[in-house]
């Protein structure tokens, strides 16, 4: 039986190995006051997008009437950050989506409407002062709702300057500025920033039997879509490989969201091929060297095989002594200490490779 998502375990990198490589950016910001008519106009033509991520919207009609009311008042709100992407202008929401939200159902006439859902909730002003009590938009004054139209929301437009090759700097800001609550997994903040056709690609790939039988179920923190992050950028990044690995990571993402779409016809088929391949040749345990998933183990097996996918190495030979890798103490080693530093790294894929020679 495959454990539940509350009870699944994956044995990952520590966060304090990730206390290293210090980045220094230089950073561009500026105020814009839009006002609301404005904002739900851009929000709506996709100029502004809220980017979609595994957390939900979660203020009750209550919260999000109260917010209304208070632009309604002439009362001040909090502002909202945006950031600029580089390649199409246009603006992502990296703090601010509830608010926003709020006020595009309101516009819109339906409270948080689910797709699928049979009938829409009607989005009527609650617990509100009684000249605003259950009304909809279309339903306010006149004057009242040309307020509401024309009252200013601040924004604050960040652009990274510098380094000009990546955007990484707004994977931080949004990590910094999103700390209420639960806090948010790397992978849930580059599904959230990194928009673009790499993390579709990652989506639908997750969707995979083969991946599914070897990962498990899905896991709600996004931790199987990092790995198939993690397998691309250390199939392809391997040699330029440097610690931190959350920041690699992050730079790989960011600097391939748009691939072309050869290279993303390519890179399915190579996932495909290769968790096949895996799943039939070791089996689904292959990831777990002593019962649970490791990723570093995941890391290199999977990229050990997807390098030679098309050669004539006999998988079923080396699928029969893998344990013996497995029971390796310096290979053992290198997938639960340290895993993250440079030299490790490179480590396990030499001890998989200097395997695979042996055995084929």
């Amino acid at each position: 039986m495959q454990e539940s998502q509350a009870e699944q375990t994956i044995i990952d990198v520590d966060e304090q190995e990730e206390e290293s490589g210090v980045t220094i950016y230089d950073i561009s910001s500026y105020g814009a006051d839009y006002d609301v008519e404005g904002l739900i106009r851009r929000l709506k033509k996709g100029d502004i997008y809220i980017p979609h991520f595994q957390r939900d919207y979660v203020w009750n009609q209550s919260e999000a009437s109260r917010l209304i009311e208070s632009l309604l008042l002439g009362l001040p709100v909090p502002g909202v950050f945006l950031a600029k992407d580089i390649e199409s202008n246009k603006l992502s929401v990296i703090d601010g989506q509830q608010r926003l939200k709020s006020l595009l159902f309101f516009y819109d006439g339906y409270f948080n409407p689910k797709g699928g859902d049979s009938r829409k909730r009607v989005f009527r002003l609650k617990n509100v002062q009684s000249k605003f009590e259950g009304k909809t938009y279309k339903e306010l004054e006149e004057e009242d709702r040309i307020n509401l139209d024309d009252s200013i929301i601040h924004s604050t437009i960040i652009k990274q300057e510098t380094p000009n090759d990546d955007n990484t700097s707004i994977y931080h800001v949004f990590e910094r500025l999103n700390t209420g609550g639960r806090k948010l997994t790397p992978q849930e903040i580059r599904t959230a920033i990194y928009i673009g056709k790499l993390n579709d690609l990652i989506l639908e790939l997750n969707d995979h039997p083969a991946w599914r039988e070897l990962f498990g179920k899905k896991n709600i923190r996004l931790k199987d879509q990092e790995m198939i992050l993690r397998f691309f950028a250390m199939y392809n990044q391997l040699t330029n490989y440097t610690k931190p690995l959350k920041e690699f990571l992050n730079q790989y993402n960011s600097k391939n969201k748009n691939l072309p779409e050869d290279k993303l016809i390519e890179f399915a088929s190579l996932f495909k091929d290769t968790t096949d391949t895996i799943l039939k040749g070791f089996g689904r345990n292959a990831f777990r060297p002593d019962r649970v998933f490791n990723a570093s183990a995941y890391e290199v097996l999977m990229v050990g095989v997807a390098k030679r996918i098309n050669s004539e190495v006999n998988f079923k030979t080396l699928s029969s002594n893998i344990r013996s890798l497995y029971k390796d103490q310096e290979f053992i080693d290198s997938i639960t200490k340290g895993t993250s530093d440079d030299k490790v790294v490179e480590l396990r894929h030499k001890l998989f490779n200097d395997f695979v020679e042996k055995h084929v």
